[in-house]
């Protein structure tokens, strides 16, 4: 094993990208940035604890077939096993071999030196006895070993009560300590070490307070423990006493207060630590990504490679998590080629980290891309895949790579079922999510969890089966949560049924009294019945329970630079060209058959207002803008918090029909592809009679569209022509009106 400095791979060189700054932004000989969070100026590069954490070594990624010494066949003939004449220093070789072969894995051929040797030492039998320690599952084989050492010493024993702790076997490891005929500080600390791992903190703390003499570990094992147990008083009060306070337990802290929501203790305690390693970093950036602060977790990490600290697969996967939060495809692409050119290039959880990362930011090829590139997939990356066919709408793809998975001997877990089930839910494939539903336990023995559940009541719900949604429900094995009430809600909406988004709604706000989605979508299945008195009855209980709406908002990504917009946003500085480009869009839109559904605007308000309202809805601004300032043929990627407005859905097909753009929005639950006036979901989850006029009005759009291509008529008398196949509203149309025009068609 040695470090590498300088590494590259054509396995991911293949599929490169034009450089995006990275020089600039995430170059490791930089010192000082810009883009550093505010506390973390108060400290300098120079601060830094180099360690072997920091300085990272990294294995190549192809030893286990370049290693001559991992095959015992390949030993035998470079080992000459010792004789009855060994000498003292024959003796000190072989252990040296043993210990080498032990330190990089290789048991077997470690075993083959141990058996020729005629001549051991209490070292010979200890190295054996640490190599067996270390493999679970090995707690025979060591104690059968440990029992034929002639000396036994005191390496011996706690080398064996490590074994015993190891394999999780905390009854005989005590019994095996409190035999032991000598008990030295490493004899406890395997103790207190063990009992921490297996979350036994108070007999963890009994150990702790009759130990004759702690060390450093024996602190860092009890305030680890707590944190892992989520007791953050108790392991702060002993981080307080501690006299010694090393990187690990200041890193404990800091993980701690981050999984308990406490930021801003976790940023305090990372500002005043006096040495700090990758693992204290990885902490903080993953930290900041699991409390929704992924923005801060970018900037942190740039601060990170700034100061020469290289990242290993941890750092980059929660860095990549951060793009894929922020839709930040720029930065994620100069992640990537950090990883091109360093040691991670093969390495299948960085891969992986990248695979989802494209798939999340809207670039599904490129995802594929790595998928097939990657010289080794575990179980994560296939559903990484399978996830990203599912977000996209590709429910064809994602069941054949699962059928593929199956074939080539994958074992999926309960993960992969949930991106199967959404995978049918989003293609609306309701019979066949049913079958995979009942086949994951009959066929591969996994349990349904709530996330399974939550899937099939969403398929059902879309698919109008509310009652049978409610049925499914009833009979889950455990009690039902929040989230599963709440997607119940949501088909309610759909389907406009007041009935079930009563029942669903007052389910959910007893689970949780303080969800707006049980107060927020009640009262928007209310406005699309026109029962605004329940509207206003709603939001009134609302209000007086104190619960906020969170605001929806859009964004788009220009030049590097994240674009925000909320309906009716008034603060862009470039609003007024934004606003031109919709009135131009919105008389195109009419022209070509597009009606404005009200019912997406659920303020009671007069019709033109309500058509004001929607025309600048967030995620219509956001493309309007992308419009305006991506170059002609560059695909607008928008993104948005909440699920996308039935009307933006609707208006976007015509848009990018008008446009000759293709247009991704990604909303909480996919990623939907317009392109010639159609939508990858094929409007599955659009009510029927809705999707009945879009098909129509794409109709008419065509017909413009080729009209105007072979030049049969000037463009103001098609637009003359068309204007007298429809009448304003086009949802007023007659079936007979409607079937005389599809004729036509």
């Amino acid at each position: 094993m040695k470090t590498i400095t300088k590494y590259h791979n054509p396995r991911f060189s293949s599929f490169y990208f034009p450089n995006f700054g990275i020089q600039n932004v995430l170059s490791p000989i930089k010192k000082e940035n810009p883009l550093s969070l505010h506390f973390l100026n108060k400290f300098s590069p120079a601060k830094q604890h180099v360690s072997s954490l920091s300085t990272r070594t990294i294995q190549n990624p192809n030893v286990e077939s370049n290693r001559e010494a991992n095959s015992p066949a390949k030993t035998r003939l470079d080992t000459k096993p010792l004789h009855h004449h060994a000498t003292s220093s024959d003796v000190i070789l072989s252990n040296k071999m043993i210990t080498n072969h032990i330190r990089s894995g290789d048991l077997d051929s470690a075993l083959y030196v141990f058996d020729n040797m005629t001549v051991k030492t209490t070292v010979t039998w200890n190295s054996v006895l640490a190599g067996l320690s270390r493999k679970c599952g090995k707690l025979k084989e060591a104690q059968e070993l440990f029992v034929k050492i002639p000396e036994p010493d005191a390496v011996s024993y706690n080398t064996m009560l490590s074994c015993h702790a190891r394999n999780s076997d905390m009854e005989r490891a005590q019994a095996f300590f409190e035999d032991m005929p000598l008990k030295d500080t490493p004899s406890w600390n395997t103790m207190i070490t063990g009992f921490a791992q297996n979350q036994q903190m108070d007999k963890a703390r009994n150990l702790f307070l009759i130990m004759p003499t702690k060390n450093v570990v024996t602190w860092n094992a009890m305030i680890s423990g707590y944190v892992e147990c989520g007791d953050l008083d108790s392991a702060s009060k002993l981080f307080e006493k501690a006299p010694f306070k090393s990187v690990v337990a200041w890193t404990a802290m800091i993980t701690g207060y981050m999984k308990i929501g406490r930021v801003g203790l976790a940023e305090r305690l990372f500002q005043k630590m006096p040495e700090k390693n990758l693992v204290t970093w990885n902490a903080m950036i993953a930290g900041y990504i699991e409390n929704y602060r992924a923005e801060d977790g970018v900037k942190i990490f740039r601060t990170m490679v700034g100061f020469g600290i290289q990242p290993n697969s941890s750092t980059l996967s929660s860095a990549l998590l951060g793009c894929s939060e922020l839709s930040a495809l720029q930065l994620g692409r100069q992640v990537h080629q950090l990883v091109c050119k360093s040691p991670l290039c093969d390495d299948t959880t960085a891969g992986t980290s990248l695979m989802s990362m494209y798939c999340k930011c809207g670039v599904l090829e490129d995802g594929w891309k790595l998928f097939v590139q990657l010289p080794r997939r575990d179980v994560v990356t296939w559903n990484a895949m399978i996830s990203g066919y599912a977000q996209h709408g590709e429910g064809k793809k994602a069941l054949g790579l699962f059928d593929e998975m199956i074939e080539k001997g994958m074992k999926p877990d309960w993960i992969t079922f949930v991106a199967v089930l959404m995978s049918c839910n989003h293609a609306g494939f309701t019979d066949l999510g049913v079958k995979y539903f009942h086949s994951m336990e009959k066929d591969y023995g996994l349990a349904a969890k709530p996330d399974h559940y939550t899937c099939m009541v969403d398929l059902l719900g879309r698919a109008g089966k509310l009652v049978e949604a409610v049925d499914l429900i009833n009979k889950m094995p455990f009690k039902p949560h929040a989230a599963i009430f709440g997607t119940l809600l949501g088909a309610c909406r759909i389907h406009k049924n007041a009935e079930m988004a009563e029942f669903a709604s007052q389910k959910l706000l007893n689970l949780d009294p303080t969800s707006a989605t049980g107060y927020v979508q009640l009262a928007n299945v209310y406005a699309a019945t026109k029962r605004w008195d329940h509207v206003a009855r709603v939001r009134k209980s609302m209000k007086s329970c104190k619960v906020v709406k969170t605001p929806g908002y859009s964004w788009i990504e220009v030049k590097s630079v994240a674009h925000q917009f909320r309906s009716g946003d008034k603060a862009h500085p470039e609003l007024t060209s934004i606003h031109e480009k919709l009135k131009e869009l919105e008389k195109k839109m009419k022209l070509a058959g597009y009606v404005p559904d009200l019912d997406f605007a659920l303020h009671d308000v007069g019709e033109e207002q309500k058509e004001q309202l929607l025309l600048w809805h967030s995620e219509k601004l956001a493309i309007a803008y992308g419009l305006i300032k991506l170059p002609p043929g560059t695909p607008i990627r928008v993104f948005k918090n909440l699920r996308v407005c039935g009307d933006c859905h609707r208006a976007t097909k015509y848009i990018s029909q008008i446009e000759r753009r293709e247009i991704i929005v990604r909303d909480t639950t996919r990623f939907h592809h317009f392109k010639h006036g159609h939508c990858s979901c094929a409007d599955y989850w659009i009510p029927a009679v809705a999707h009945r006029y879009d098909m129509l009005g794409t109709k008419i759009l065509n017909l413009h569209c080729i009209m105007k291509g072979v030049g049969c008529v000037q463009d103001c008398e098609a637009m003359a022509f068309l204007a007298c196949l429809k009448t304003r509203y086009v949802t007023r149309f007659s079936d007979m009106a409607v079937q005389e025009l599809q004729d036509v068609f």
